[in-house]
Parts: structure tokens; C-alpha cells; sequence
């Protein structure tokens, strides 16, 4: 299926600590726009998302990536009976996260509970996110099964700080298989994607079903098998 729901771009600049964001509501091939800025703009890292409606309507604030001070958080996937938990999740929530929320998609909820929780965390690597992403995902999933024990959830999750990455694939059924992603190391750089866009330049490798890609600022990557 075409993803042609939106789009949206976050890069981190050496101005601000806080990455530019950049989202539309046209399909992103077809935004002048974006030709424009992607011919024009430099960063370290970027985020890219397009988007197909699942949770939530067709808005702008329901783009990704999500930002929220120097965080970028992107997800590919769904919470089931999303409905049913979402006010259960948003209890969880603190006044500053809960009304910092502007769209209406389980994806920008998860990335609320991830910013609650990690309040409780100084995050110095990589590994610090995926714990606290982990937790997250855990307290979700426990609510899906508490109410729908057949539920599965799918995560496949990027989120970054600026510094730190990490990349999760992950689905929370032993059966079901997450969407894809895959990811290229080069000397000078790192790929992630969901799928591969090039086959001809990348040699891809797979991230195995539930495991996280960890990056560190000097390129050095580990995956990490995700336990509940």
C-alpha cells in the first residue's frame, strides 16, 4: 500500500539542541516544498517518515517524526483496541506530557509515555533508551492483555535524542512477525529503514525480529535481543 497519508522530516542542527521539523500533508513526492529544502539542508541526523492513516485522522499534527525538546520519536505499527487503553495510558501521564500531546495517534502516546518515564532516567547511552523504550512498550502491551488477551501490538520504533539512537523491531506475539527494517553501516554513516530503497549501493542486513539497532555517536552499533 501507498503511503500517502503525509510526511514528515526532523534534523538536528548545530544552532539548537532542538531538531527542525518539517511535515505536510501532501504526499511526499509530491511536495515542491520538501524538493526545495532537501536540495538545500545539511545535518548529522535525520529523520524521515510517510505516513499511512491507521490511528487517528489525516492532520498534520498526527505527522511524524513526533518532537518534544531534543527528542525525535517515529513508529511503524499499532496498538490494538487502541480505544479501549488509550485513556488508561494518558492516566499514566503527568500534566506537562499529557498536554503536550496535539494529535489523536497511538504512536505520539507512546512516545508521551516514553517522555514520562524517562524522568526517572539520565540518559548516557544508547542503552538508556532502550531500557526506558522497553518498559514502555511493556506497560502498554500488559494493558492491551488485560483486556484483549488475543491483542498483539507492533512496534517497530526510532527514536533519538540527538546523540544517541535506537531502533526497535519488535511485535509482542511469538507467532506474528514485526514489519520489516533493516539497516546499513557505512565507515561515515548509518542507514535505517524499513525498507531497502536501494539495493544496488547498500549491502542491508536485517534487525531480527525483536531486537533493537543501538548507534552511538561514533558509529558503533549493537543489537540487543528485546525481552518482556
Amino acid at each position: 500500500v501507498t503511503n500517502g497519508d503525509g510526511f514528515g522530516l526532523g534534523w538536528y542542527t548545530p544552532y539548537d539542541k532542538t531538531p527542525a521539523l518539517f511535515t505536510s500533508l501532501f504526499p511526499a513526492w509530491n511536495d515542491q516544498n520538501l524538493s526545495y529544502l532537501a536540495k538545500k539542508t545539511r545535518s548529522s541526523l535525520f529523520f524521515a517518515h510517510v505516513r499511512a492513516a491507521s490511528t487517528g485522522g489525516i492532520s498534520q499534527f498526527n505527522c511524524h517524526p513526533f518532537i518534544y525538546k531534543n527528542w525525535l520519536f517515529m513508529h511503524n505499527g499499532w496498538i490494538p483496541y487502541f480505544e479501549k487503553v488509550k485513556r488508561q495510558v494518558q492516566n499514566l501521564l503527568e500534566d506537562d506530557i499529557f498536554n503536550w500531546i496535539k494529535g489523536t495517534t497511538d504512536s505520539e502516546l507512546i512516545f508521551a509515555l516514553f517522555l514520562q518515564l524517562s524522568k526517572k532516567v539520565k540518559i548516557k547511552t544508547p542503552h538508556d533508551i532502550h531500557i526506558v523504550l522497553l518498559e514502555t512498550l511493556n506497560i502498554i502491551s500488559e494493558l492491551v492483555k488485560k483486556n484483549y488477551k488475543k491483542g498483539i501490538c507492533y512496534f517497530n520504533i526510532c527514536l533519538t535524542n540527538g546523540k544517541y539512537m535506537t531502533a526497535f523491531r519488535y511485535c509482542t506475539s511469538l507467532q506474528a512477525k514485526p514489519e520489516t527494517m533493516y539497516f546499513y553501516k557505512h565507515e561515515q554513516y548509518i542507514v535505517v529503514a524499513s525498507e531497502k530503497f536501494s539495493s544496488q549501493r547498500f549491502k542491508w542486513e536485517t534487525i531480527p525480529k525483536n531486537h533493537s539497532l543501538l548507534i552511538e555517536p561514533n558509529f558503533n552499533i549493537a543489537l540487543k535481543e528485546l525481552r518482556s
